[in-house]
């Protein structure tokens, strides 16, 4: 069992992958999510008018620092000296979207997949908090591994 789950060890318990012998190499990884909003609480997310202040600087920080701490949220996740991480934002007014990408980037054995994703995520439940004030049915839809590169799989991106 312990050859076809890297996870899983011989006798079918979970452990970390033992990456000591892999190369260093460039990672980066990118994740989209989006947020949901009705016209209202896309017009005061605009207007930077939603009771609890800046919306979007508050999720960028949020996300990265998520990214920092991914190996603390998932059990058997490497921890990373990250390089760089971010999140950037598309306000799609008209279809009351916010479209979040976060990037995470290191040098190391393993990918910063687990870092972007969680990034998102993070990114996407700030903006949630931010506006759940005028706004409770918003929905944090469509997150995915659009971009990654690096290490021995090279690089995938999402069509």
């Amino acid at each position: 069992m312990a050859g076809e789950f890297s996870h899983l060890d011989v006798d079918g318990r979970a452990r970390m992958v033992d990456v000591t012998t892999k190369d260093v190499s460039v990672r980066i990884a990118r994740v989209r999510i989006e947020c949901q909003l009705n016209q209202e609480t896309m017009r005061l997310l605009v207007q930077k008018a939603l009771p609890k202040g800046e919306v979007l600087g508050t999720a960028r920080i949020a996300g990265i620092l998520a990214a920092k701490r991914t190996a603390e949220l998932i059990p058997l996740c490497h921890p990373l000296p990250l390089n760089f991480a971010d999140i950037t934002f598309e306000i799609d007014e008209a279809g009351g979207r916010v479209l979040i990408e976060a990037e995470a980037r290191t040098s190391a054995k393993t990918g910063v997949e687990m870092e972007a994703l969680v990034a998102a995520q993070i990114a996407a439940a700030t903006i949630y908090d931010m506006c759940k004030a005028v706004q409770k049915d918003i929905r944090i839809t469509n997150c995915r591994l659009v971009y990654k590169s690096g290490g021995k799989s090279g690089t995938f991106q999402a069509e």
